[in-house]
């Protein structure tokens, strides 16, 4: 009988791990990064698609970044976010941009395990659930956690920024 392939830790798994938070991780095949597909990862999993949250990172004019984590299927309202982060606009960050700020690759980016720490704010409606789905830190890999246990380890905030 073979061994099960153990799962390789991501830095978004070794920082919950370090905090003692518990977390549940899954693998699913997906390598087209198109729109939707955390729509399709949450129907693959069989979860919930509004319990499942796609992590944004934002640009000020200033140059600073702010994570944004909101709905698999929703859009992030940008004016909303900026004054939710005490900023006068924010755009998304160019995807060149995403790896060398974050550590992440696009389609793979988590709020756990950046390279430093960002202002971080999640859609309210994430308090709603027990557990929400956000990227593990790669591609394919996906993590359900509690809420307000990883909003208080990043010192994120719950604000409506999701439309």
């Amino acid at each position: 009988m073979a061994k099960k392939d153990k799962l390789q830790k991501s830095n978004a798994m070794r920082e919950l791990d370090r905090a003692g938070i518990s977390y549940v991780a899954h693998e699913v095949e997906e390598d087209d990064i198109s729109r939707g597909v955390g729509v399709r990862i949450a129907e693959q999993l069989g979860e919930d698609p509004d319990a499942a949250f796609k992590t944004l990172v934002c640009v000020a004019p200033s140059g600073d970044h702010v994570v944004c984590c909101i709905p698999v299927a929703s859009e992030l309202d940008l004016k909303r976010a900026a004054a939710a982060a005490g900023e006068k606009s924010l755009s998304l960050i160019a995807i060149k941009d995403l790896e060398s700020v974050t550590g992440y690759v696009r389609g793979g980016c988590s709020p756990i395990g950046l390279k430093k720490p960002f202002p971080t704010l999640f859609d309210e409606t994430a308090q709603l659930f027990d557990t929400i789905g956000i990227s593990g830190g790669r591609r394919g890999l996906s993590l359900d956690v509690n809420p307000l246990a990883l909003a208080e380890l990043l010192g994120a905030e719950f604000v409506d920024i999701a439309r």
